[in-house]
């Protein structure tokens, strides 16, 4: 996990990325550099995610967009599959062993559930994972950055916790108990908890973490923390991200401010999130896919780590939970109350 210098929440803001899931605009001269599509082989990929959700589908529509940029353009000289499991990890192993045996020229696995299924059942298609918040932990790749399989790389998301822990104080100052709902077969958030475990004692809070087998769990598990937790953080946790509207109507019901780590959290019903721009993480997973789709050996191609950081609040969100985000935090984010998400 990266070390900050300065204090985390500063240099968090300090990495402001910028509003939405903007799409860069290119001048006239720009299109047509970018437009090399005639000069391209058509080609396949497979895209795949555990379940469907707006982040894990700003990743998608990021992908596709930034395909283009590298001169494949769905409906032109690329085909595009893409095959959701719904949150079953059964259907997952399905899509898997299909995406397998059609041979796509790359496959994106979106989510770290689905890149394990993935990579069980293909050791020979270029593997892309994105979304994956911490591929040693999901046997992806090992401590040195190794991909542990020879048609692997890809782009994960691993958060720094320090600049999360901060948050949480700027957003309810007396926060002593700190509420994590998670998915334990989701190998991501069962290595979030165990750094919740190790890092908030020694600022002086404890982890009171409930699990939830669902996602129509989530909504009990939330309710177990009523009375035990003092805030609810979630943090890249798909089966949590699918119910989110679940969690948010207990944490209102009860007054717990809900801190995520991503855009769509808050603009459902969170008080406050930090995380990397879902648009962009799709734009950048496109580089390592087109390289792939070049010819280039997923032994070349380095996996790499997003985690330039945005900051988003939802005041009126907050406020439904019992606290008040302060005018200086507020100046500093993008506040979802105000800016509309832009398509």
């Amino acid at each position: 996990m990266k070390t900050y210098a300065l204090p985390a929440l500063m240099l968090a803001i300090a990495l402001l990325t910028g509003c939405g899931n903007d799409k860069p605009t290119a001048t006239p001269a720009e299109e047509t550099t970018q437009d090399t599509t005639t000069q391209k082989a058509p080609k396949t990929i497979a895209i795949s995610a555990i379940v469907e959700h707006p982040s894990l589908e700003d990743i998608r529509k990021g992908v596709i967009y930034g395909l283009g940029q590298h001169g494949y353009q769905e409906g032109q000289n690329l085909t595009v599959n893409f095959q959701s499991a719904q949150g079953n990890m059964a259907t997952m192993g399905q899509i898997s062993k299909q995406f397998a045996a059609d041979t796509p020229d790359a496959i994106v696995a979106i989510t770290t559930p689905t890149a394990q299924s993935l990579a069980a059942a293909t050791q020979s298609i270029p593997l892309i994972y994105t979304a994956v918040s911490d591929p040693v932990a999901a046997k992806l790749i090992d401590n040195n950055n190794q991909a542990l399989q020879a048609n692997i790389t890809g782009l994960s998301s691993q958060l720094p916790l320090e600049p999360q822990l901060d948050l949480f104080t700027q957003i309810k100052p007396d926060a002593k108990r700190i509420g994590f709902v998670y998915s334990p077969g989701e190998a991501n958030s069962v290595a979030i908890k165990e750094q919740l475990a190790v890092e908030l004692p020694k600022r002086g809070m404890t982890l009171v973490d409930v699990p939830a087998n669902r996602s129509a769990d989530v909504a009990a598990a939330t309710r177990a923390l009523d009375g035990r937790a003092d805030l609810i953080y979630t943090s890249l946790d798909n089966g949590v991200a699918s119910a989110m509207e679940a969690m948010v109507g207990v944490a209102n019901e009860l007054k717990i401010p809900v801190i995520a780590s991503d855009e769509f959290s808050v603009r459902r019903g969170a008080s406050a999130g930090l995380g990397v721009n879902d648009f962009d993480f799709g734009v950048t997973t496109a580089k390592l896919v087109a390289q792939a789709l070049d010819g280039t050996k997923p032994t070349d191609i380095a996996p790499e780590v997003m985690n330039k950081l945005t900051l988003y609040v939802s005041p009126k969100h907050a406020q439904n939970q019992g606290v008040t985000i302060s005018d200086e935090l507020i100046k500093d984010a993008i506040d979802v109350d105000s800016v509309p998400r832009k398509e």
